[in-house]
């Protein structure tokens, strides 16, 4: 295997491509953010492919070959994306690319996968609804996630609803499913706001959310700064009578940075989290520690990867050919694997997966305390608008107005 990195300077990454010349085996592309501000997630999503690429190629590789990476460090800069996409399809002639957090890096992707007519594996939790002959989704859709986090919210604490939000695809869409779910499980919306990734000061959004008196805040803060909504959330004596749920809490291993007093009883739903407890994810996760160390929890974004590299191996060896219509075809047929997060298995319409979601409470000790295992949970939402079997020509990003 032979893996590029461009760790700090796109031109030193640039320098080392230059080689050009191919060897045995195949080639996969892996675009994700080693530096920037999103590298607390990149990081661990390369990792994920790096050791999943490792075992596979330990295991006689695909075809009877090796795997060979070739990756790219995106420095959090979405022009990076459609840069590196290009350059991985038209010069390193990769057969399956694996790349993006954001869902603004899935949709500059997409078009150019599109043209090119490769398999491309999306690896991240989202707001849903991205429908593409070649686009395989392995995080968890808004679908899945949201469906259940506020059906247990609505039980546990009670009808009344305050939302929020980052202000973009992410947080707008994901308010609307709060909505949509909230009627569903008899619930209503009291409240919600919309905020910039810059916002430091949370005073204005603690008292509308004060003067609304909801039983629970949906909080999807992103970023170093928003996590600061927590403290000061904490910090106000909201929590003593407010639940605070989140289907991205954890995500980005904020339970690390936030006290404890902050992030006790936050409430999160996700299809991973490092508790989980089966015999694959103690398995992964002590190769995993065995390869990276123990000081950093695993995130769910790198599971997501792991799945995906592992897929489209199968795929791969089932189809006997890493061209795409094969592969593709593969995957279509109910590949499924027994995975960290429990067994996955791939939707042929919708090219999401059916996976477990988990509800988790924040513990004193940084760490998450599991409380809910829902199985084989399907993408609904995803699965309903998109058939990819008997309309392989679709390719949009649903949104629930749509």
């Amino acid at each position: 295997m032979r893996t590029i990195l461009s760790g700090v300077c796109a031109l030193a990454l640039t320098a080392s491509l230059s080689m050009g010349t191919a060897v045995a085996g195949t080639k996969i592309g892996a675009i994700f953010d080693l530096t920037g501000g999103l590298n607390i997630y990149g990081i661990q999503q390369n990792n994920a492919l790096q050791l999943a690429v490792e075992e596979i190629n330990a295991n006689g590789g695909v075809l009877g070959e090796p795997i060979e990476v070739i990756s790219y460090d995106a420095q959090s800069e979405l022009s990076k994306y459609t840069q590196f996409a290009n350059t991985a399809i038209l010069r390193d002639k990769i057969t399956a690319l694996f790349a993006g957090l954001t869902s603004s890096s899935r949709e500059a992707i997409r078009p150019i996968v599109r043209k090119a007519n490769i398999p491309y594996f999306y690896s991240s939790l989202y707001e849903g609804g991205a429908c593409d002959k070649v686009t395989f989704v392995t995080g968890s859709s808004a679908s899945q996630q949201m469906s259940k986090l506020i059906e247990w919210g609505v039980s546990t604490y009670g009808p009344k609803i305050y939302i929020m939000a980052p202000d973009y695809n992410f947080g707008t869409i994901s308010a609307h499913w709060v909505h949509e779910y909230a009627t569903r499980n008899g619930g209503e919306v009291v409240g919600e706001d919309f905020l910039p990734l810059t916002v430091s000061d949370y005073a204005p959004t603690l008292q509308k959310i004060q003067a609304a008196k909801p039983d629970f805040v949906v909080a999807l803060p992103v970023g170093a700064n928003q996590t600061g909504f927590l403290e000061q959330f904490a910090a106000a004596g909201l929590k003593d009578r407010i639940g605070i749920v989140s289907t991205n809490y954890g995500s980005g291993n904020q339970q690390v940075v936030v006290s404890p007093q902050a992030g006790k009883g936050i409430i999160a739903s996700a299809g991973y989290f490092m508790e989980v407890a089966n015999d694959q994810n103690a398995e992964f996760v002590k190769k995993w520690q065995a390869k990276y160390g123990t000081d950093t929890p695993i995130v769910s974004g790198a599971v997501d990867v792991w799945n995906a590299v592992h897929l489209w191996a199968l795929a791969v060896n089932k189809a006997n050919s890493s061209e795409t219509e094969a592969v593709i075809n593969a995957l279509e047929s109910g590949l499924t694997f027994d995975a960290p997060n429990g067994k996955v298995s791939l939707d042929s319409k919708s090219h999401h997966l059916n996976q477990n979601i988990y509800i988790a409470e924040g513990n004193e000790d940084h760490g998450f305390d599991i409380l809910v295992t829902f199985t084989d949970v399907p993408a609904v939402f995803e699965a309903d608008k998109c058939n990819l079997v008997k309309d392989p020509g679709l390719a949009e990003h649903f949104t629930p107005e749509s």
